[in-house]
């Protein structure tokens, strides 16, 4: 007889070595945040550790031609899979939990199914979705978006870091072939369903450790362009001055105040400074605006106006329109997991990229501080296991019964 107080505790055990595993990679001495970055070697120790976790458990391990990581309990051509996971690269700086706990629940889960006798005979699927946070090339959900074409191949290869060095080059260094890019029509077919669990990113659980998401906010990235004319700080007489600064100043100011009028929100939270001397004047300032909005013709209007207002040269690199998660799904989670809240989000994530070609759904573990993106990111450990418990009851409950057809993606 199965004994659920022991599979529980050894479900946390694993959790919690696995947690341990992860947490050094990555991790800057000073900042005390993360620095996994696309295709570096902070993410290829991430990617060594997911593969030994597959093989650990006698999973089917391989790589997609767009760079994602997969780990198969029975063979996926069968179709019918229901797939879990997340990814495992950062912001810069960023925290340990905002990615990686949705992997480490996956296999967490997983574990929990077969210590339970729940595993089922369908195919579950865990994957590590690559460059999701897009700090290093710049644009968000890079491998999910490359899965369902969503981002084009030649455009992805062609994408570079802050150095000069292609996304292709990158993937070449790294011992991948950039030539595989593109949408994995294949691939897509076989999955019934993908639920992803994330660390919420906010406060808005409240006393709930568990939420389900219903929709994503629209939301991009906008890259602004200041020009001016280097000249020396010292000699050059402030009526003289074409410094672009000033305005790449006002622009900020702009864009706080229209998002706090609008109930949007706009950051601008990357700048590049040339020539970045100290004593001089600068010749062009980038920076780069993230804005989001529940609204996407809140969102469209708001990003016009700070761009009129800035009298800067603008282009989007990046936009994700307004993500309602499937309804049918959504609502078989909530009633599973016992009327928990239902609610949506700004952030943006790989569930929101695949929802365009699969049933899609996500599960949120509550953050009691609500800061992200941030070294002080946090969840308390009883709620991270009252999220495995809840995504292997949902994964329990796919395996059985398939995901109904809903209208055509």
């Amino acid at each position: 007889m199965i004994d659920p107080e022991r599979a529980a505790a050894q479900a946390e055990e694993g959790f919690a070595r696995m947690w341990a595993e992860l947490l050094p990679v990555g991790r800057h001495s000073r900042s005390g945040g993360y620095r996994r970055h696309a295709w570096t070697a902070a993410d290829a120790e991430c990617r060594a550790w997911f593969e030994e976790q597959a093989r650990a458990r006698g999973l089917a391990y391989e790589v997609d031609g767009n760079g994602n990581q997969w780990a198969w309990s029975a063979d996926p051509a069968a179709g019918g899979a229901i797939v879990t996971g997340s990814h495992l690269d950062s912001v810069p700086d960023g925290g340990a939990f905002d990615g990686p706990l949705g992997v480490v629940s996956a296999f967490a889960a997983l574990d929990l199914l077969r210590e339970t006798g729940a595993a089922g005979s369908r195919p579950l699927g865990i994957v590590n979705f690559g460059d999701e946070e897009g700090a290093r090339f710049g644009v968000a959900c890079v491998g999910s978006r490359l899965m369902t074409g969503v981002l084009d191949a030649d455009r992805a290869r062609a994408l570079t870091d802050d150095g000069g060095m292609s996304l292709a080059a990158a993937m070449e260094k790294a011992g991948r072939d950039p030539s595989a890019l593109g949408r994995d029509e294949e691939r897509l077919s076989k999955i019934a369903a993908f639920v992803e669990l994330h660390v919420e990113q906010g406060r808005n659980l409240g006393d709930a450790p568990i939420g389900v998401a219903s929709a994503i906010w629209p939301h991009g990235r906008w890259r602004f362009d200041f020009h001016g004319q280097a000249n020396h700080a010292g000699t050059t007489r402030m009526e003289d001055r074409r410094d672009p600064m000033p305005a790449f100043a006002a622009a900020v100011l702009d864009a706080r105040e229209r998002a706090l009028s609008a109930g949007a929100l706009a950051t601008f939270g990357k700048v590049a400074v040339e020539p970045n001397g100290t004593n001089a004047i600068p010749s062009r300032v980038t920076a780069w605006l993230d804005s989001r909005a529940a609204d996407p013709a809140v969102l469209e209007a708001l990003v016009a106006e700070i761009t009129r207002a800035s009298g800067a040269e603008v282009v989007r690199e990046s936009y994700t329109p307004v993500v309602d998660f499937d309804g049918p799904l959504r609502d078989r989670l909530a009633g599973l997991l016992g009327g928990v809240p239902v609610l949506p989000t700004g952030a943006g994530h790989d569930a929101g990229i695949l929802a365009s070609a699969v049933p899609t759904a996500m599960l949120f573990v509550r953050n009691p501080t609500g800061v992200s993106h941030s070294p002080e990111e946090h969840a308390e450990r009883p709620d991270c296991l009252a999220g495995v418990a809840a995504l292997a009851r949902v994964l329990e409950d796919l395996l059985a019964d398939p995901v109904s057809p809903g209208p055509a993606r």
